[in-house]
């Protein structure tokens, strides 16, 4: 489950039921999102084959490929018989797996493109499949060509919860440190991400060390938050940890529901990603008071400007992140002022209903071209 799973749900929650009705379609009910849709209590209906495209062996996607004309006349047929007029696909996997059932299905599909603007698919199908192309960062969107999709593109930044009620810092904080065993001085940092090198766990780590190296007599805990999907990462985290003497400071938290609280306990999040087109965690500091500090890279420029209501960082500078992040902890009403700030930003740029006024805009736009 991860941010795009989150963004999708803002948008299906928050859009008028009097000009459209969501439905939520899953190839797998067996994993951590529809575990999720469950104790939610949302809808959520299968499709009718299992078969769909996603990273694969060789092998594999010949395997998938040679029952690729059944399962998409199937997928069609299914669109038709739901009188599904838009096709609103918001991974890599769905896009290559529903948009040319959309097409077969004589269907509008929306694009909601959330990752690299290097990626194959934005690349080499959208410009064939998509009528639309949503995309979450100027960093992000399809760059202009001759063979392109960047002329339907419109950049919609992610969704938030602007009117959710705040978790209580202090108390978050309090909390924290009960569970954590640790002296109520200790400066806590907080990673929140699955567990992927792009987003650089073991990097968070170095930034630790480094800060523990300058304040030996009141060292840091790094907390990570997310699921390993990487095969050797989690222990490759583990063992970084232990070759540069951090092991202590350092726990690996895993998937925690609500994550509110754990990010309102901590000092900074460390926003280590490269490239990230638009990361969640980010926003949701800023609604939340908590510090940012981010690496200059993807679209975290696009939300934080240097020393205003975040701090932007060199990447893959673990240096620059630990003197970024003593920077604030020796200096609380600058960490105050900066996070007040991203408070008030965040709230007037990235509410859930002007995501869903910009997304149901693109909608009657295909609609009005389907007439």
């Amino acid at each position: 489950m991860g941010g795009s799973h989150i963004s999708a749900l803002k948008l299906i929650g928050a859009l008028d039921r009097k000009k459209y009705r969501p439905l939520i379609v899953l190839h797998d009910d067996r994993g951590q999102f529809a575990d999720f849709l469950r104790a939610e209590g949302v809808a959520f209906e299968h499709a009718p084959t299992p078969w769909h495209l996603a990273p694969a062996s060789r092998a594999e996607t010949i395997g998938k490929m040679m029952g690729a004309p059944k399962a998409l006349a199937s997928l069609a047929r299914y669109l038709q018989q739901r009188e599904v007029r838009i096709v609103h696909t918001n991974e890599g996997p769905m896009h290559v797996t529903w948009g040319p059932a959309a097409r077969l299905a004589g269907r509008k599909l929306l694009w909601h493109h959330r990752s690299s603007p290097r990626a194959k698919g934005l690349r080499f199908l959208a410009p064939l499949l998509a009528h639309r192309v949503a995309s979450v960062s100027r960093f992000a969107a399809p760059r202009p060509g001759v063979f392109s999709a960047a002329g339907r593109c419109t950049v919609v930044h992610s969704p938030f919860d602007t009117d959710a009620p705040k978790a209580d810092r202090v108390v978050s904080r309090t909390d924290a440190i009960k569970e954590l065993g640790i002296a109520a001085e200790t400066p806590i940092l907080g990673y929140f991400g699955n567990m992927v090198t792009r987003k650089r766990p073991l990097l968070f780590v170095e930034t630790i060390a480094a800060i523990n190296r300058r304040r030996p007599n009141n060292p840091a805990i790094g907390l990570l938050f997310g699921s390993p999907l990487e095969d050797g990462l989690y222990q490759a985290v583990i063992a970084r940890a232990a070759e540069l003497g951090v092991s202590d400071h350092i726990r690996m938290m895993g998937f925690r529901h609500p994550s509110e609280p754990w990010m309102a306990a901590c000092d900074a999040l460390l926003v280590t990603a490269v490239d990230e087109p638009f990361g969640r965690t980010l926003i949701e500091a800023m609604l939340l008071e908590t510090p940012v500090i981010a690496a200059n890279s993807g679209g975290n420029p696009e939300a934080i400007e240097d020393g205003e209501n975040g701090l932007i960082v060199p990447p893959d500078d673990p240096e620059s992140f630990a003197e970024a992040a003593l920077a604030l902890i020796d200096d609380p009403a600058r960490a105050k002022r900066i996070a007040v700030t991203a408070h008030e930003q965040a709230l007037s740029r990235f509410g859930v209903e002007r995501h869903c006024a910009q997304i149901s805009a693109i909608y009657d736009q295909l609609l009005a071209d389907a007439a």
